[in-house]
């Protein structure tokens, strides 16, 4: 087990800022960036979560645009946290995965650190303080918004956790989807959110939101059945994080176009 009294703390950014500062990611060279010019940075889409009688569902497309175009159809936007938390982040690519990154390591510094789990609490209470930092990008446009979601088991329900760009910390109790789609994604699931959903209602339910969000939505990718790309759909419980197979997912897709089809 480490000891805190070799590094003084137990915030893994603070030591890494203090004893590595190279490993960080360095943005400043997008200070003072020309909005006349086309862009050259990935940014995230779609991004969503919903309650349901067992636990919770984080979620995610996978298509990343560059201005215009398609800058990446397979990127990952959801992370698992530990055992029973995940994370999904919208907005620029690289401060994004690097937050959640952080954010990983953080949770396992901490518990190395201090011989027990942080809680889930603990874990939403420190993410808010990783967006924050970002907030000299954020004012240049260069945002990271996350969505927390977790399985609480001395509550023994799923909870979500919703950040603004200067880290400001917000729990919703039913759903929530941000990103450039996630307006239209928190449409459907206002339609089809019930209280103690069963998860293959709940899991329609998010397979709907983010096909209504890709359709309506040019930055956020649909489920591709040409080249297999299908979206991120992650269950957390009492048991774990639980990421859902392709073909699960697929099939999950197949079964709602089939539905519209016939409407």
């Amino acid at each position: 087990m480490l000891k805190l009294h070799e590094y003084g703390t137990n915030d893994f950014l603070q030591v890494l800022k203090n004893r590595h500062p190279d490993q960080l990611g360095d943005w400043t060279q997008l200070n003072g960036i020309n909005d006349s010019l086309p862009h050259n940075y990935l940014e995230g889409t779609t991004v969503l979560a919903l309650v349901y009688d067992d636990g919770v569902i984080i979620a995610g497309d996978r298509q990343a645009t560059e201005g215009y175009q398609v800058g990446e159809r397979r990127i990952q936007k959801v992370y698992k946290i530990d055992q029973h938390s995940a994370i999904a982040v919208a907005g620029v690519a690289g401060p994004c995965i690097e937050t959640a990154k952080l954010f990983q390591v953080q949770v396992e510094y901490y518990e190395k650190i201090e011989g027990m789990s942080l809680s889930l609490d603990g874990q939403a209470n420190y993410l808010s303080t990783l967006v924050r930092s970002n907030i000299g990008l954020a004012m240049q446009g260069l945002i990271v918004l996350p969505i927390f979601a977790g399985y609480d088991k001395k509550l023994g329900k799923g909870r979500i956790f919703k950040y603004d760009a200067l880290g400001g910390r917000y729990e919703e109790d039913t759903y929530y989807a941000i990103g450039s789609g996630g307006k239209d994604a928190r449409a459907t699931l206002k339609k089809l959110y019930r209280p103690q959903m069963s998860e293959i209602t709940a899991l329609n339910a998010i397979a709907e939101a983010l096909w209504d969000a890709a359709d309506e939505d040019i930055a956020t990718g649909g489920p591709d059945l040409i080249r297999n790309i299908f979206p991120t759909l992650t269950t957390i419980t009492d048991e774990g994080v639980a990421t859902l197979p392709d073909d699960t997912v697929a099939e999950l897709f197949r079964e709602l176009i089939s539905r519209l089809e016939q409407t």
